[in-house]
Order: C-alpha cells, then sequence, then structure tokens
C-alpha cells in the first residue's frame, strides 16, 4: 500500500526559497516515487486567517500554482487542487471542532504568541485575534484528516499542527469508531499523520537572520523580478562586521545555512572553508547568487510561460479538485452517518456505537452495513431500443449513472451487464472527456455517462456510480 503524502502553502504572497527549499522541493520529489501517493494544495482559505486583501489572495493562488508546476508537479501522477474548491474540507473542520478540546487551542503556538503580545503591550489578551487564527488548528487537521494522510512534509515550526492532528483525530476515533464502522466504514475513522521534516533545510533564515517568512517581510523571492530581484535581495543579507581576510563563522551565518541548503555536500564542505579562511562577504554572497541561479534559472523560465496561460492552469486545478473530492466525498458520507446525521432511517443502540463495545460493536457493524446495502441498493436495467439492446446503471434513489451501447445480440447486452456485478468494476470507470465517464472492459467502452456541466460534476457522480457498483454485489 502507497504512503500519502500531503503538503500545502498558503496563499498570502509570493512563493520564495524558504517555500521551496522547505517544502515545494521536497515534496515534489517525493511525488515522483511509485511508493508515494501525493496530495498538493493551495491553503486558500488558510490565507483568509492572514490576509484580508482579496486581490493579493488571488494573485498568491496563481503564483503559487504556477510555482508547483514549474518546479516538476506532475498533475497526472499527483492530486493538485485548491483547498476551496473541496467543500467537504469545512464541513469536515465543524465535525472536528466539536471533538477538540478548547485547552488543546488554547496552547496552539500562534495563539499563545498573539496573547503575549496583546498581554506584553499592556492590551486585553484577545485584542485583534479573531477566531479563525484560534481555529486554525482545526482546519489543518481537515486538511490532513480527510485524505487520510500518512505524512505531512512541514517545517519544525509547524510541528505543532501535526501532533494537534493526531490528538484530534485519535479524540474523533474513540468517540466514533464504533459508530463509524456501523454506518459502514472500516478501521479507524482517521489515519494518524506524521510529519516529516528535512533537518537540514527545514527551516531557511531570512535577510535579517529570523525564519524566512512573509510574516517577517524578509524572504528572497524565488521567481518574482527575475534573476535582478534574487542578486538584489540576496545582496541585502545582514551578515557581521568582519572584513575580508577575517575569520567567519559558518555556523551563525544565514549565507552559509542558505548556501548549504541548495549545495551538496562537498560544495558545502568548499564554502565553509573559504569562510573560515577569510573569504569576503561580497564574495560570498557572490558565489550563493550563482549557485541558486544554477538551480532555479530553469524553473523560473518554465514559470514565466505558465503565468501567461492562467486558464490553463483552472483546468489543471479543477481536475485536480475532481480527483480530490472522489476521495473525500465517499468519506464525508460515512462520517455523517457516523455522528448522527444520516438519513432518517438510520438507527443506532447504545450498545452498537459504545467506544468499548467490542465484539458487539462488530456484529452491529456488520449488521449495519447489510441493512444499508438492502436499503441502498443500485440496478441494472435492461431493456431494448430501435437501435439494439442496452442496459442502464440506475442508482438507489433513481438516478441514470450509465447507458449501455447498442448491442445485436440479447446475450452479449446480458454478458456486459454482469461485468458491472465484478469485483473491478468500480475501477473500470474513468472520465470520458470534461463532461461524461465511461464504463470500460478490455479497452472496449461499453457504457457511458450523461453530459455533466464541468469535471467537478462529473468526477461526483463517477463516486456515486462506484458506490452503486459495490451495492450490486451486496
Amino acid at each position: 500500500m502507497n504512503t500519502r503524502v500531503l503538503t500545502g502553502i498558503t496563499t498570502t504572497g509570493t512563493p520564495h526559497l524558504g517555500n521551496y527549499v522547505g517544502a515545494i522541493r521536497p515534496a515534489v520529489a517525493s511525488s515522483r516515487r511509485r511508493d508515494v501517493d501525493a496530495f498538493f494544495f493551495l491553503a486558500d482559505y488558510h490565507a483568509l486567517v492572514k490576509c484580508d486583501d482579496p486581490a493579493r489572495v488571488a494573485r498568491s493562488r496563481l503564483e503559487i500554482a504556477a510555482t508547483w508546476l514549474a518546479c516538476g508537479l506532475d498533475p497526472a501522477r499527483v492530486i493538485f487542487y485548491r483547498q476551496s474548491d473541496i467543500p467537504e474540507i469545512p464541513e469536515l473542520t465543524w465535525l472536528l471542532t466539536c471533538v477538540t478540546a478548547k485547552g488543546l487551542l488554547n496552547r496552539a503556538h500562534a495563539y499563545k504568541a498573539a496573547v503575549d503580545q496583546n498581554t506584553a503591550q499592556g492590551d486585553d489578551p484577545d485584542a485583534g485575534v479573531s477566531a479563525g487564527l484560534y481555529m486554525y488548528p482545526v482546519l489543518m487537521a481537515a486538511d490532513i484528516l480527510a485524505f487520510d494522510a500518512n505524512q505531512v512534509p512541514v517545517g519544525r515550526d509547524q510541528v505543532q499542527h501535526i501532533e494537534m492532528a493526531r490528538d484530534i483525530g485519535q479524540r474523533f476515533n474513540h468517540l466514533y469508531g464504533a459508530a463509524w464502522r456501523v454506518a459502514g466504514g472500516k478501521g479507524a475513522p482517521f489515519t494518524l499523520p506524521e510529519a516529516v521534516i528535512e533537518e537540514r533545510v527545514a527551516t531557511l533564515p531570512g535577510l535579517d537572520g529570523r525564519k524566512m517568512s512573509k510574516s517577517y517581510d524578509n524572504t528572497i523571492p524565488l521567481f518574482a523580478g527575475g534573476a535582478g530581484a534574487l542578486r538584489e535581495a540576496i545582496a541585502r543579507i545582514v551578515t557581521d562586521s568582519r572584513e575580508p581576510g577575517e575569520p567567519k563563522d559558518p555556523d551563525s551565518s544565514s549565507v552559509f545555512a542558505i548556501y548549504r541548503a541548495f549545495a551538496a555536500a562537498d560544495e558545502a564542505a568548499a564554502f565553509r572553508a573559504a569562510l573560515e579562511g577569510g573569504m569576503g562577504w561580497g564574495e560570498a554572497k557572490r558565489k550563493l547568487c550563482d549557485r541558486i541561479d544554477a538551480e532555479i534559472a530553469p524553473l523560473r523560465e518554465r514559470y514565466d510561460a505558465l503565468m501567461a496561460r492562467p486558464d490553463e492552469i483552472e483546468d489543471v486545478l479543477r481536475e485536480g479538485a475532481g480527483k480530490a473530492r472522489a476521495l473525500a466525498a465517499p468519506r464525508l458520507e460515512i462520517l455523517r452517518r457516523a455522528v448522527g446525521l444520516g438519513a432518517l432511517a438510520d438507527r443506532f443502540r447504545p450498545d452498537d456505537v459504545s467506544p468499548r463495545a467490542g465484539k458487539a460493536a462488530s456484529r452491529a457493524a456488520r449488521a449495519g452495513r447489510t441493512a444499508a446495502k438492502s436499503r441502498k441498493r443500485a440496478r441494472v436495467v435492461s431493456f431494448r431500443d430501435a437501435d439494439g439492446f442496452r442496459f442502464r446503471l440506475v442508482g438507489a434513489d433513481g438516478e441514470e449513472l450509465l447507458l449501455s451501447r447498442a448491442f445485436a445480440d440479447p446475450r452479449a447486452a446480458g454478458q456486459a451487464s454482469r461485468a458491472l456485478e465484478s469485483e473491478s468494476a468500480a475501477d473500470a470507470l474513468a472520465p470520458l472527456d470534461d463532461g461524461r465517464f465511461a464504463f470500460r472492459q478490455d479497452g472496449e467502452t461499453l457504457a457511458v455517462s450523461a453530459a455533466f456541466a464541468d469535471t467537478v460534476q462529473r468526477d461526483a457522480a463517477i463516486v456515486r456510480a462506484r458506490r452503486a457498483l459495490e451495492s450490486l454485489r451486496g
């Protein structure tokens, strides 16, 4: 089973070297592994916590999407989407909010820092603190838990958020684990994620020596402004007053820390030796600029081309949202039932959903799944029209999900319709174009859906069709 790796960048500014080194580069490299299922998202809901400038948020979304694609992200191999295109995320956020202890959120670093700053200034502790800032960790937990992510590449300052996501997920699993299984889920509701940190470059220093961050206005642009902006920013990195010829301390130098993030081990060792031998800061900054530009100049060229074609980026993100929702929507349907928000016909007995129900809960879960299947069964309808013999897949609610091609022989039509009941039937559904999907077997298209308005609606219908096919085997 592949490892699911998920990461995102808040869309509040122009991507900088810290984003590239700490998140984008390692995540893109990881996405190329065959044993990894990668999820990349634009964290634009998170952006609203930090920024109330709509033009800046909109521009940042475009720049960050173009950046990831320019840096080698392959949309055909990964799921790349905007957070705001997934309505299941805010819905899950509320479900998680209702099991999250206020005391846990009180300990979040960002909230504590805001309170401490207010207190030091003699203000009300919560002055200027929005509910969005306070609830930020729960939204981040929903981002991760919605897709059962196993690993989340983050900077060291974000590790606490992953630990909080684990705490929140574990609490939900404890309270609703038995109900989740009764509702048709398997195992625990949520996989508990792990933070993955590339120790050597987890946090890149900015121009002033603090963590490189848009909040500190100390960033080095990745692509914006071209090579000239890169060179100008590097020239402004704060250094000590030691003159050329005087030994420098590499371990206290931002110049060396940034160089090491881009260089191979032998290059970094040579750069260290040169600093200790008295290389001047001006020469060191020129070498740093040359080393960075050698890596990012080809990427910058691709970035500029993408920025000139925003409609193509939009298509990529919409397609990614369809893939993401195809995974999130079925999970949310079971989660709704697990917390008691399912159909009115759903029933739970106390023993069925107790966290300590043990074998009784397992028996209830099996019975519940059987009952659910008996209530919600799709069906295959065979018929004949002017063109020949056909069949259609009809959902439990009466929606026509697939219509077969015409067969001259009724036996051939019957054999094709039986393929809908095979164990691999759900995997045989695939997009046909932007508005339709098809059911294929052995390379042959047997049935096609109706035309939907866009890829998001099409992919939501694929989810419904998969559920219908699975119910046929019940």
